[in-house]
């Protein structure tokens, strides 16, 4: 019997891109974010392309939602093997900028809405022996003045990677991290215009400047975690525990 996935934000992006390659090969999948029209399009895209797939709209930044997400996947496929906790957004900007709400906002989604869901999958994931994937961001290992919230984010679940190894030592359960860097996502091509016309320049000059800035070979594509996921999870990754994986174009400088 094929795995049975869960891919929170999944309706565009990374989280998409993920959830195409594990129906791909050949997993059930349940994709989760809170625009209907958006997972509707991409559960069919699936399904046109010979995959097994569903989708339910939940804000994961409320408390009973990680154990609705879990329960329909459960009650529409009979089992859970693979979660990955892709969904959350973080503001940008610097210290003074960012109000409280800016800040409980950012860890609502992308670091208690991982613990609540990952919390519920937890015992169906020591049934099946399954893995647990966050996609977290380099940002996490190096912070910017324009990233504090991403940077604390991502630093949390970092941790909590490392913390929820251990126990699935224990209970059977694989539990690893991917750290994208600067990804081609609707996010990027925002901050791709809005440089274009502060430089006064076109789009692909825009993307130069932007690698250059970085310190980067190139701008990521969504597929290329999507495909570095598949291979975590599957059992050629086995092996993997507690990994902090970095796919970002060399951001990371540090040891």
């Amino acid at each position: 019997m094929s795995k049975v996935a869960i891919v929170t934000g999944s309706n565009r992006g990374i989280g998409k891109a993920i959830a195409t390659r594990l129906a791909e090969d050949g997993a059930r999948v349940v994709l989760c974010a809170r625009d209907t029209a958006l997972l509707d399009a991409g559960v069919r895209e699936i399904e046109q392309a010979g995959g097994i797939a569903a989708a339910i709209s939940l804000d994961l930044r409320e408390p009973p939602a990680g154990q609705a997400l879990v329960d329909f996947a459960v009650t529409k496929f009979g089992a859970l093997d693979i979660l990955v906790n892709n969904a959350g957004a973080t503001k940008r900007g610097e210290i003074e900028e960012l109000t409280d709400e800016d800040w409980a906002d950012g860890f609502a989604l992308k670091f208690f809405g991982a613990v609540r869901v990952t919390r519920a999958a937890w015992p169906h994931l020591r049934k099946s022996g399954g893995s647990v994937l966050m996609i977290s961001g380099s940002g996490g290992r190096t912070p910017g003045s324009q990233f504090p919230i991403g940077g604390s984010v991502n630093a949390g679940l970092l941790s909590l990677t490392k913390a929820l190894a251990e126990t699935g030592m224990r209970d059977g359960i694989q539990v690893n991290a991917i750290n994208p860097g600067v990804t081609r996502t609707e996010r990027l091509a925002r901050r791709l215009k809005a440089l274009a016309e502060a430089k006064g320049v076109d789009l692909a000059s825009a993307e130069a400047i932007l690698i250059g800035e970085e310190k980067i070979v190139r701008i990521g594509e969504p597929e290329d975690i999507a495909n570095l996921a598949a291979l975590i999870v599957s059992p050629q990754g086995r092996s993997l525990q507690g990994s902090l994986i970095d796919m970002d174009g060399g951001s990371t400088k540090t040891i």
